[in-house]
């Protein structure tokens, strides 16, 4: 609030300008500039801001700013400054758009861009607009600038504008604005060289700008009137000029949630479901309406749906909330032996009137199951959020997979049995067992694959988020899955699961689980057709020659995602010596891991979400005991009053061959390892048990090249998170001990 305060207590005048990057992030830092200077302390303050000209959506909010900025000077306040840029994180907005699913926020052409950003100089430069908001003309482009100078010497406005450009950009060209205006504001970074790794990425964004095939200034030195290249800018300075009115308006990303999802057409070709663009206001408000609704609910009772009805057992099992698990949430029925026998019989009944069923009716009715999800995205984030403890972006990406699952199994039931020289047959009956983690897509996954299939599938949910799995199966039986061909069986573990596991009517088993229980699977019985996605203790490596800051962004969402508790999850970050040495590093790891805000699902800013049971067991030594040689770079501390929820975790000094070395945690602790070089550090990932996801940061291809030949993981990623994977994009399944079975991944295309 006070900026301008210095350590020994004197003020000294300052001007705060908020910078604009992602475009997540505009209409928030907006809303936060106004929110402060509307602060009667801070009415006589003149601030500025930075509006971007290649999203549509800038000319608006800077009228919008300007009728505010003028009836702030009519009651005595101070002017503000709108500085006007081109925006240049172009590249990140396209990728985030790719990865998201979302529309591209700037414009797709650079005539566009130009366009509005002549739009928005003149309208800055207007006297009755500058004398309340100062302007800023950012830019390097001759002709652009020149039409600023015509422009604010038609209008007098020169004393409410200036022009901005960065040093080492253009250098002649800065030199003869300064001569000619008088007046120029340099922009010029300051790294020293401890710290010039961090400047990296700056730097190298200037020399895109100065090689873009669009850009300005890759033609700027030599330019000269008459030259192609001169004519080339004065035709796409022409063209920007005449589109500078008619250049379209407003954000280019409409996704609303509180407007019901429209239907797909059934034979458009795959596309992965986008997640919410929680960036959006109205989805920050169906967000927020949402955790509102479900923080207060209290569930019914859950029955078993058994030959098409609904059971309440004698049995009842008990759900509970991890944000507050102080008392019950829910009751569910749990079946007994006889409950069993009589779900095995039926689906058997009804196993040759489901299996006769058209393949194009089974593929529409997943389509139905996928349009029905979409409709009740709310419901099972609200689900997760009180049954599992995610937080909504967390079940939300979640949700979104199970859409994917359904769309795409769907059409590759289509694609395998059209082709006229093989057979296919049903398995017959197929028990889906998922994990607590990911009780709506992964659920969703097996059911829908073995139902499209046409199989008949008996759902029997974690024990730890039976109200997920209901949420799930009312959806699929609403979209017009029956149910005599997908039943509803939660049960315990002891005998009367073991029933399902031994019973040999049960055709195959689909488990996403621990490594432990899909051996114990096998060993009561060895023929069993087992298909399983089981437990994995990942690494990172990080090299030398990696992006350090964009290593710790990756290697933090990756170990304490939900808290750790993925099978996908980073556990182990393997450093190259000279980065395990780097006391910067090290720092910037630190600092970033303890400023995740650790609170209950229910909290929007939570990014450490509860543990779906206080630890015990590995968990709790991994928590709570260092091992020989270790220490801790974040000692993680358990919240007095929710026994589940914890801190994260770094150890340093993580010996190999250790029990953090070897052992699946499952929860928000991750151990740092040192290696020699690459190859050390390969040997160190490749050492462990399990082969599920692996990770690389390294800018370097001859990196790349080697670590992709020589680790041992059934999904890897580089520069990248190693969790989140995504259907068709991403098929996931691992080697080793992490997987039983045929080994066919999740969402990929030998699945069904």
């Amino acid at each position: 609030k006070h900026p301008s305060v210095l350590p020994d207590g004197t003020q000294k005048p300052r001007f705060v300008n908020l910078d604009m990057e992602e475009y997540r992030d505009l209409l928030m830092t907006v809303k936060a500039f106004c929110s402060v200077l509307d602060e009667p302390e801070f009415h006589q303050l003149s601030a500025g801001i930075v509006l971007q000209a290649y999203l549509p959506d800038s000319h608006e909010i800077q009228k919008e700013l300007t009728e505010w900025a003028k009836r702030r000077v009519q009651e005595g306040g101070a002017p503000i400054k709108i500085r006007i840029v081109k925006g240049a994180n172009l590249a990140m907005e396209q990728f985030e758009a790719s990865l998201k699913g979302w529309a591209q926020a700037p414009y797709n052409n650079k005539i566009e861009v130009d366009a509005n950003y002549k739009r928005m100089v003149m309208y800055g430069c207007l006297p009755e607009n500058a004398r309340c908001v100062h302007l800023g003309i950012a830019s390097h482009n001759l002709f652009d600038i020149a039409f600023a100078m015509l422009l604010r010497l038609e209008h007098q406005v020169e004393s409410y504008t200036v022009f901005e450009m960065l040093e080492g950009m253009a250098d002649h060209i800065r030199r003869v604005v300064q001569k000619l205006t008088g007046d120029i504001l340099l922009y010029c970074p300051i790294a020293t060289a401890a710290e010039f790794q961090h400047a990296i990425a700056y730097l190298i964004r200037r020399l895109d700008e100065n090689t873009g095939a669009e850009n300005f200034l890759r033609h700027v030195f030599g330019l000269k009137p008459g030259s192609e290249s001169w004519d080339g800018q004065t035709a796409i300075f022409q063209q920007s000029c005449d589109e500078a009115a008619s250049a379209s308006l407003g954000p280019r990303r409409t996704q609303n949630r509180l407007l019901a999802p429209p239907a797909p057409e059934l034979d458009a070709p795959f596309d992965n479901e986008p997640d919410t663009d929680f960036s959006l206001p109205h989805n920050r408000k169906w967000g927020l309406d949402l955790i509102e609704h479900w923080k207060h609910h209290r569930p019914q009772p859950v029955p078993l749906v058994i030959r098409g009805e609904e059971v309440y057992a004698n049995e009842e099992g008990e759900g509970f909330d991890p944000s507050h698990p102080v008392k019950p949430l829910y009751k569910y029925a749990k079946a007994t032996k006889e409950h069993i026998e009589k779900a095995i019989g039926a689906a058997k009944e009804y196993e040759h009137s489901w299996s006769s069923t058209s393949v194009a009716h089974r593929s529409k009715l997943l389509a139905h199951a996928a349009q029905k999800l979409r409709e009740r995205r709310g419901e099972l984030i609200g689900a997760m959020m009180i049954d599992g403890g995610k937080i909504v972006t967390e079940a939300d990406a979640e949700v979104s997979e199970a859409i994917d699952f359904a769309e795409y199994y769907r059409r590759q039931i289509e694609k395998v049995t059209s082709m006229k020289d093989i057979q296919w047959r049903p398995k017959g009956t197929v028990l889906v067992t998922p994990p607590w983690n990911f009780p709506c897509a992964i659920p969703a996954g097996g059911i829908l694959a073995a139902l499209a299939a046409g199989n008949c599938v008996l759902f029997k949910p974690a024990s730890d988020t039976v109200l997920v799995g209901w949420h799930l199966a009312k959806a699929l039986w609403d979209a017009g899955i029956p149910k005599e061909a997908l039943q509803f069986v939660p049960c315990s573990g002891g005998e009367v699961g073991s029933n399902l596991i031994t019973d040999p009517r049960v055709n195959c088993v689909i488990l996403t689980g621990g490594t432990e229980t899909a051996k114990k699977f096998l060993q009561m019985r060895p023929d069993l057709d087992l298909a399983a996605e089981a437990g994995g203790k990942n690494s990172m490596i990080i090299t030398a020659l990696s992006d350090r800051d964009l290593a710790v962004k990756d290697l933090l969402q990756s170990a304490f995602g939900h808290a750790g508790q993925k099978c996908s999850a980073a556990s182990l970050a393997i450093l190259e010596a000279e980065v395990y040495d780097d006391p910067h590093f090290l720092k910037h790891l630190k600092e970033a891991a303890a400023s995740l805000k650790v609170g209950p699902a229910w909290n929007p800013t939570t990014k450490i979400n509860p543990l779906i049971h206080a630890p015990t067991g590995v968990l709790k030594r991994g928590l709570t005991t260092l091992e020989k040689g270790e220490e801790w770079l974040l000692e993680p501390k358990q919240d007095p009053k929710n026994p589940c929820l914890w801190s994260p975790g770094i150890k340093l000094g993580v010996q190999a061959g250790s029990f953090t070395h070897m052992t699946e945690l499952f929860g928000p602790v991750l151990g740092l390892m040192r290696a020699n070089n690459l190859e050390h550090a390969i040997e160190l990932a490749n050492a462990v048990p399990y082969g599920l996801t692996s990770g690389l940061q390294s800018l370097d291809e001859r990196e790349k090249t080697f670590w992709i030949e020589n680790i041992e993981a059934g999904n890897c990623y580089i520069n990248r998170t190693i969790t989140g994977a995504i259907v068709r994009r991403q098929p996931f399944g691992g080697c080793k001990a992490s997987s039983f079975g045929n080994g066919s991944k999740a969402g990929g295309p030998n699945y069904i």
